[in-house]
């Protein structure tokens, strides 16, 4: 006895266009900044445009959100294409943090070198300028449709951290521009570093956890089973299973030990129940049940 519900996604085409939008203006700013480094020497800017591609994989990734949803399952995919988005995830991840320790290690070793630094501090400017504007631009665009999507809210603080990252550039460009002093851009590339690293180490967390089939964080399944026993009719529950095919879609599964009232009629009322439970309760939409009457718990275990 099953309920299907719905995939969740973001389903309002206007919150695709938007987020479309912001993806090019990311992407096309990010292959700005990768050019800008290799012409100005800036390590800062390299960095910064791997903040880039941060948002910019967050933004591919709340597309993909938003469409594997309508896409059917099929008797290959009988959950459907919502997992294609944790593997993109997973390799977003691990691109970044290997990204991340290979500029740290640049930056270290520009800073026990700062004689053989030379940046163009002025071209360095024009692109964190560009890349600053982009970004304003990009929170604009978000800034409505993110108080209604969970999607767009997650991208929309991906935008803001760059349009900080860009700040820094700013700042480090500035302050070559003034003093000369070019240590500053390995610094500055440090502490974007520092804001990219927790990031991509959380995402990755989140990618195992839900590979692993683990509980999604902050589902107490203790506090589930007690719910289901304390439904009128319930005898006991036991094959208790909880995960999430993506962020924001957990699947439930239970076997149910019921009365015979219920057997006997009853079933399709407390399925409902236990239904809305979970639904209204525990946020879960797909959830499966299976109703056995008392003994068969003891005849399972034995097979």
């Amino acid at each position: 006895m099953h309920d299907h519900a719905p995939a969740g996604g973001l389903r309002g085409a206007s919150n695709q266009r938007l987020l479309a939008i912001s993806l090019s203006l990311t992407a096309s700013v990010m292959i700005v900044q990768i050019v800008g480094a290799v012409m100005t020497g800036s390590l800062a800017l390299l960095a910064d445009a791997a903040h880039m591609f941060t948002d910019a994989s967050a933004l591919v990734i709340a597309l993909i959100a938003s469409r594997v949803a309508a896409r059917p399952a099929d008797d290959r995919n009988t959950y459907g294409y919502q997992r294609a988005e944790v593997f993109g995830a997973l390799v977003n991840a691990v691109i970044l943090i290997m990204l991340m320790v290979w500029i740290a290690v640049e930056a270290v070793g520009r800073l026990l070198r700062p004689s053989e630094v030379e940046v163009a501090a002025g071209l360095m400017l024009v692109v964190a300028v560009v890349g600053l504007i982009a970004n304003a631009v990009s929170m604009y665009l978000l800034s409505a449709a993110q108080k209604r999507s969970i999607n767009v809210r997650g991208a929309y603080l991906e935008v803001l951290g760059d349009l900080i990252g860009s700040a820094v550039v700013i700042v480090a460009a500035v302050v070559i521009a003034v003093t000369g002093w070019m240590p500053v851009d390995a610094l500055a590339s440090l502490v974007i570093a520092a804001m990219i690293v927790p990031r991509a180490a959380g995402l990755l967390r989140e990618v195992l956890s839900v590979l692993g089939e683990r509980a999604p964080q902050g589902t107490e399944v203790a506090a589930i089973r007690d719910h289901i026993l304390g439904e009128p009719g319930v005898v006991d529950v036991h094959d208790v299973h909880v995960w999430q095919l993506t962020r924001g879609a957990p699947v439930f599964t239970a076997h149910v030990v019921v009365d015979e009232a219920v057997l006997s009629g009853g079933s399709g009322q407390l399925l409902s129940r236990l239904q809305g439970c979970l639904s209204s309760h525990f946020d879960v939409e797909h959830s499966t049940f299976q109703f056995e009457p008392a003994g068969h718990r003891e005849h399972d275990r034995h097979g």
